[in-house]
């Protein structure tokens, strides 16, 4: 999974920072166990830092991430989905 050509939506192009994209997709490749077709990534601020929980149902995975060093925080809740021809990442009210 997760191992075809990657898209994001004009919602992720417009509100999310590139550096963070990168991030998020580096995220689901350090994922150890085998992965859900439907990932799930909230990022907030917290005291000025880019926080960033990226989760799944099936089999359960969580993980916390906390990245000072972003320029502009972010908060929204970002899905990436792969449907077997392509993976896509969107925020979560496009989807």
């Amino acid at each position: 999974m997760f191992q075809n050509q990657r898209y994001l939506t004009r919602g992720v192009q417009e509100t999310i920072p590139p550096e963070l994209q990168l991030f998020m997709w580096d995220a689901l490749e350090a994922v150890p166990e085998s992965k859900d077709y439907f990932q799930i990534l909230r990022l907030f601020v917290l005291n000025g830092i880019q926080c960033i929980e990226h989760e799944q149902e099936q089999p359960p995975f969580k993980r916390e991430y906390l990245l000072p060093i972003v320029e502009n925080p972010t908060t929204a809740k970002v899905y990436i989905i792969d449907d077997g021809d392509h993976s896509t990442m969107l925020l979560a009210e496009e989807y």
